[in-house]
């Protein structure tokens, strides 16, 4: 079997009615079983990393927040917030790089950018979320956030 994941479920469209699925739940398939039914609603498919971290990057203009995410025991870290531990930590200048040239390209401002780590150390890219929250971090790594968050809305096209 391939690992070919659904990360945000079927909701309540079902074109596998045998499966159990519904919000937030991921749905292992082979990309053999898909057929016609797949049409009925729209879904990300992804490759199934193996991370042994998780990274959120809040990009507010010029700039890149890190977060790493550690203790999740499964695909979706939503699932047991209670078992995160959460450190802002430097962002890889290749990171950033290619963080901003999405930024640019898309013509975003803002983009909470979702990231896995695996064992080797590489970076897997997941998704960019235009109006990402980031505010169910400890204060001390969401102050720096909010601060650029206003400063972005102050000083909007002005040079920096």
């Amino acid at each position: 079997m391939s690992d070919l994941v659904v990360p945000w479920g079927l909701s309540r469209m079902r074109p596998y009615p045998d499966r159990a699925v519904g919000p937030a739940v991921e749905v292992v398939l082979d990309p053999g079983e898909l057929h016609e039914g797949v049409g009925a609603t729209m879904h990300q498919f992804q490759k199934r990393v193996r991370s042994v971290a998780d990274l959120r990057v809040t990009a507010v203009g010029e700039h890149v927040f890190t977060v790493r995410i550690d203790g999740s025991r499964g695909l979706d870290l939503r699932r047991h917030y209670d078992a995160l531990s959460y450190a802002l930590v430097g962002t890889p200048p290749a990171l950033e790089k290619v963080v901003q040239a999405y930024m640019d390209a898309a013509g975003l401002v803002f983009g909470a950018f979702d990231f896995g780590l695996d064992a080797e150390g590489r970076v897997w890219w997941y998704e960019c979320n235009p109006n990402g929250q980031y505010a169910w971090f400890p204060p001390s790594i969401t102050t720096p956030i909010v601060f650029a968050v206003a400063d972005q809305l102050q000083y909007a096209g002005e040079p920096t």
